[in-house]
């Protein structure tokens, strides 16, 4: 059974920083791609980043390029997801989330989700 684990989520300042972490159970680790997708209140749910499971590319959503890095532990079965530079409008429900083959930008699909981390930027 697939499992994913977030944890990190918190309130922090704008301009502070986070790290989310994936922990990831279940399944082949180095048969999916790992990113994080999230949620706002009110909004659709976006891709923020993926990472591919054999050449380690990342990828990244417009918003979150040069703020966020994310970066796999093949030994340790996680994904991290480093946020920097937060804005009030990366205030979301973030959701680890595993896709088949590769990631979306390769031609993978969703498989599975977490029950995701809440991240709330703030004054």
């Amino acid at each position: 059974q697939v499992q994913l684990v977030e944890s990190g989520g918190g309130l922090v300042q704008p301009g502070g920083s986070l790290r989310l972490s994936c922990e990831v159970a279940g399944f082949p680790f180095d048969h999916y791609a790992i990113g994080w997708i999230r949620q706002a209140a009110g909004k659709e749910r976006e891709g923020v980043s993926c990472i591919d499971s054999h050449t380690g590319t990342p990828y990244y959503e417009d918003s979150v390029k040069g703020r966020f890095t994310i970066s796999r532990d093949n030994a340790e079965t996680t994904v991290y997801l480093q946020m920097t530079s937060l804005e009030p409008e990366d205030t979301a429900v973030y959701y680890c989330a595993a896709y088949r083959s590769s990631c979306p930008q390769g031609g993978g699909y969703l498989d599975s989700w977490g029950q995701g981390t809440l991240v709330t930027v703030s004054s």
